[in-house]
């Protein structure tokens, strides 16, 4: 069975750079056409636009804020009236890590950028795509969670591994909830993937340790995580949905 996505219409959030980048290159050479969502990076989402295009895809790069619902709308109402076709793949990968806090240095604010910026748009752009998925009897919708929620993650990023949690529980629910209707919903838990914007949260003292415990012996890379969300959406996992697929180097095995 070979992989097709030719004429399917992916949403890759976050995709200006890193992981979310790798995953958009990945569709696209697989013939999706990808809208390549970021917040404020406009040349790397262009850039990841140009590589798809000199490849011989198709991809254009759209701009919105993921913790406003409406923008949100916009975003996937924009993408529709661009491409002429309602959104057949999606992939929440957008979020960050913005330092660490502890719990009795956390403040509120902290706390609602965490959660929001993680968890937020996953819920509701899941929302947004979903009635045309359903219209069409198909879809997939990829949630890019982490490590850390599984382990609780490092000190002092309790409510970022908290909100990857709760993408995985999210996963499993509506991966219930929509079964019937011909949608897949899984999730990846990436371990440590190089070349992302976390890096500066680690020293090489740190990364050396790191990559000591990994059973593999390496950082992962953007193009792993790519690969795996690629296995998602494919006819390849046609019998996979409410599943969390680990991409950790053996860090974490269940």
């Amino acid at each position: 069975m070979s992989i097709q996505l030719t004429g399917k219409i992916a949403l890759v959030t976050g995709g200006s750079g890193g992981i979310g980048s790798a995953i958009a290159i990945r569709l696209a050479s697989f013939g999706a056409v990808v809208a390549v969502h970021y917040l404020n990076n406009k040349a790397s989402a262009e850039e990841t636009v140009r590589r798809i295009e000199e490849a011989g895809g198709q991809a254009k790069a759209f701009q919105a804020e993921l913790t406003d619902v409406q923008q949100m709308d916009y975003l996937v109402n924009k993408i529709h009236a661009y491409f002429g076709s309602s959104i057949d793949i999606l992939v929440n990968n957008a979020g960050q890590m913005s330092g660490r806090a502890s719990i009795t240095e956390m403040t509120e604010d902290y706390y609602t950028q965490m959660m929001d910026s993680n968890f937020k748009s996953c819920v509701f752009l899941s929302k947004a795509v979903l009635p045309s998925m359903i219209e069409k009897g198909t879809g997939n919708i990829v949630n890019i969670s982490s490590l850390a929620a599984h382990s609780g993650g490092g000190l002092g990023i309790a409510i970022y591994a908290a909100a990857k949690g709760a993408m995985l529980t999210f996963t499993k629910n509506i991966a219930k909830e929509f079964a019937g209707k011909g949608i897949r919903v899984n999730a990846i838990a990436p371990g440590v993937i190089a070349n992302t914007s976390n890096d500066r949260y680690k020293t090489d003292e740190i990364r050396k340790s790191i990559i000591a415990s990994i059973p593999l012996h390496r950082e992962g890379l953007p193009e792993d995580v790519a690969n795996s969300v690629l296995f998602l959406v494919s006819d390849l996992s046609a019998f996979i949905s409410g599943e969390t697929l680990e991409v950790n180097g053996g860090m974490f095995m269940r």
